[in-house]
């Protein structure tokens, strides 16, 4: 039996309008994508050097290559859980963020 390591990545609350939207991502790779998505305030990533069960305050940003034109998409607060001392067994981060549609959609895409 062949076992899969993909990362996933979904939306874990009903897609409707509502007040809190979480996104949940994992899998191997689910810090380094959430770290590249994620900043602090002042623009630094921070989700690599998190520790296991924190949460943390943030803002998901869209065009995160080219940092002088970083656009913010909303503000969130990330729990971080490392593997293997997580649901899945694997490592995950989920993203509460503001709710709706919309948003919910644009954070995990």
């Amino acid at each position: 039996m062949e076992i899969m390591n993909d990362t996933i990545a979904a939306i874990a609350t009903a897609l409707s309008d509502s007040g809190i939207g979480i996104v949940r991502i994992s899998g191997d790779q689910a810090l380094e994508i959430a770290d590249s998505i994620l900043r602090t305030k002042s623009g630094k990533r921070f989700i690599s050097s998190a520790k296991s069960h924190t949460i943390h305050y943030g803002f998901v940003v869209e065009n995160k290559d080219e940092p002088k034109s970083m656009k913010i998409l909303d503000e969130v607060m990330v729990s971080i859980f490392h593997a293997p001392k997580s649901y899945t067994k694997e490592d995950v981060v989920e993203i509460n963020c503001h709710g709706g549609v919309l948003v919910t959609k644009k954070v995990l895409e």
